[in-house]
């Protein structure tokens, strides 16, 4: 597999799955352009400061980042112990306006990858609504529409991953039939990244602990990375509108 000659636009890559992601691109020959709010802790042939936030600063991010990429990798996330408008503008609002607003510069044959989760599996249960937002026409009415619908904090982040699951389902089709654009997301389950004593603290000590036999341990970043520029690749060129778990066989133990 080789990324050799493609320009790549990673968000988060200052830590954890985005940082191993670009690492592992630029192995594999590509251009990696990284955006995170904080400093990249390696080696990348350009960077972009951004706050994911709001489609403003999204929009200067856009206008900073090359005219033709190759994939879009959207990991830039923020944990379930932020305030559920935050989890809102990042992990869904803003990773959509952000692809929304590169898909023209992506070619035939290229490639969005967007980083749901494990907790985003029950999704079937809320899939009228989360179809109802992903119709929504852009950030602002997106945001309004939550406004008229408010998500509890205590399940802001399993939501917003569902709804980003949903969305992808959605979205991927037109983007590829129209624009030959594939658009995928990966699930991973815990991952020994920065945010993953935010993750123990959203889901509580007793879910952990209950859970704890179904996997042998966390994911490491560069398990998940590995399934994330395989998406990027040409190798992945038939593959489109999915929801791969990378989590070590742990969503298989709720069947």
């Amino acid at each position: 597999m080789s990324l050799q000659g493609k320009t790549i636009v990673v968000t988060g890559t200052a830590s954890g799955i985005g940082a191993e992601v670009a690492r592992l691109a630029r192995f594999q020959g590509a251009r990696v352009i990284g955006v995170d709010r904080n400093e990249p802790s390696l080696t990348l042939d350009g960077f972009v400061k951004a706050d994911l936030s709001s489609p403003a600063t999204i929009d200067e991010a856009v206008a900073r980042l090359p005219q033709h990429i190759d994939a879009l990798c959207n990991i830039a996330g923020v944990p379930g112990t932020a305030p559920p408008d935050v989890v809102a503008r990042v992990n869904y609002l803003g990773l959509r306006h952000l692809s929304t607003q590169l898909l023209e510069r992506l070619p035939a044959g290229g490639a969005i990858v967007n980083v749901a989760s494990i907790l985003g599996a029950e999704w079937p249960q809320r899939l009228a609504a989360h179809k109802a937002l992903a119709a929504t026409a852009g950030f602002e009415a997106g945001a309004q529409w939550l406004a008229e619908h408010p998500v509890p904090a205590d399940t802001c982040y399993q939501y917003f991953k569902e709804a980003l699951i949903v969305w992808n389902a959605v979205q991927s089709q037109p983007w590829f039939l129209q624009r030959g654009v594939r658009m995928n997301c990966v699930a991973p389950g815990p991952v020994f990244t920065p945010i993953l004593g935010d993750f123990v603290a959203m889901l509580g000590e007793e879910r952990v602990q209950r859970d704890a036999h179904r996997m042998a341990r966390p994911a490491y970043a560069d398990e998940v990375a590995s399934v994330i520029t395989w998406l990027c690749s040409d190798a992945a060129r038939w593959v489109s509108g999915v929801n791969l778990p990378v989590d070590g066989g742990l969503a298989s133990t709720y069947l």
